[in-house]
């Protein structure tokens, strides 16, 4: 692998061309921004007067908008309610430049999470989510074969939310129409991915699975034979300020993290899958892919909340 194949900026036309599939759950990102001066009366807890506030797409559409922002062409599919947060996300799509294909489901509301910050930390965060019912799934798994015909790369995104009752339907669909499947899991059954090609959990969500470790030797063969399990090509592992590490039938790849300050990892996930997606959807091979989204990961941790890297940011 040259130096050239690591670079962004050698696949900027090629990423330009290509179609990327999102699919998963959505949910609306809210910011009430605030100043703390006091102690409220009522309860030992700040009074946070609100100077401002902000709204951003999350989950899935925080895939798809990272996406978008290096360049490929994206679409992405889920199901929203018919209420004021979901119209919402779609008008903020559409300026991210995301084309969507939303399910309305009027019996249910699209999720939203409420975060209070004062002091530039965050003091609370409401979460407000419904599963959706079985027939917008149905429905939504409709409309998945014309836009899988469409696209180059599936990106499943699993939020825990409901949005993906059919995930291993979509695994089969992508696999017996060529088109390459990243999965990023939640939970702890991940049969459900078999035949992924791709599949990338954080630490903690991998020892949801196989359990702790005690040092990279038992990490590498737990995360080894889960793979071989699972007929998945690789698992990507992301270990915050370690890096990450990618496991591969040819072994295990450590990538140390980029040496960056810190300040948010909210969304970091979203990010290292939406640019993996688009280098692997572009052509790249899987190792200069893992390792230009390490280099995206370490741009957005150094972003409030959920945010997207651009092109000129990689170089």
């Amino acid at each position: 692998m040259t130096d050239a194949n690591s670079r962004f900026s050698a696949w900027r036309d090629r990423v330009a061309r290509t179609r990327l599939l999102v699919v998963g759950d959505v949910m609306l990102d809210r910011y009430w921004f605030g100043d703390v001066d006091r102690i409220s009366p009522e309860a030992p807890v700040p009074v946070v007067k609100i100077a401002r506030t902000e709204e951003r797409p999350g989950g899935a559409a925080n895939v798809a908008r990272n996406a978008a922002a290096l360049g490929a062409r994206t679409t992405l599919l889920s199901a929203t309610g018919a209420d004021e947060a979901g119209a919402t996300l779609e008008r903020l799509l559409a300026a991210d430049r995301v084309q969507t294909s939303f399910h309305r489901d009027p019996a249910l509301p699209t999720t939203v999470k409420l975060r209070v910050i004062g002091r530039q930390q965050q003091l609370l965060r409401i979460d407000f989510e419904t599963a959706p019912s079985h027939e917008v799934l149905a429905t939504k798994l409709a409309d998945y074969d014309g836009l899988l015909a469409a696209s180059d790369l599936v990106i499943l995104s699993d939020y825990g939310k409901g949005g993906l009752a059919h995930i291993a339907t979509m695994i089969a669909r992508a696999r017996a129409a060529g088109k390459p499947v990243l999965v990023d899991p939640k939970g702890d059954d991940w049969a459900r991915y078999r035949g992924a090609n791709v599949i990338t959990p954080n630490r903690g969500e991998l020892r949801q699975v196989v359990g702790r470790w005690a040092d990279g030797r038992e990490l590498a063969a737990k995360a080894q034979r889960l793979r071989a399990e699972l007929e998945v090509d690789a698992l990507l592992v992301t270990r915050s300020e370690e890096g990450m590490s990618l496991y591969t039938a040819e072994g295990v790849d450590d990538i140390p993290a980029v040496a960056r300050e810190v300040y948010d990892v909210t969304g970091a996930g979203d990010t290292v899958i939406a640019a993996l997606g688009v280098m692997l959807g572009a052509g790249a091979d899987l190792r200069s892919a893992v390792r230009i989204a390490n280099e995206a990961a370490g741009v957005v941790v150094g972003k409030l909340g959920t945010a997207v890297v651009t092109p000129d940011e990689l170089g």
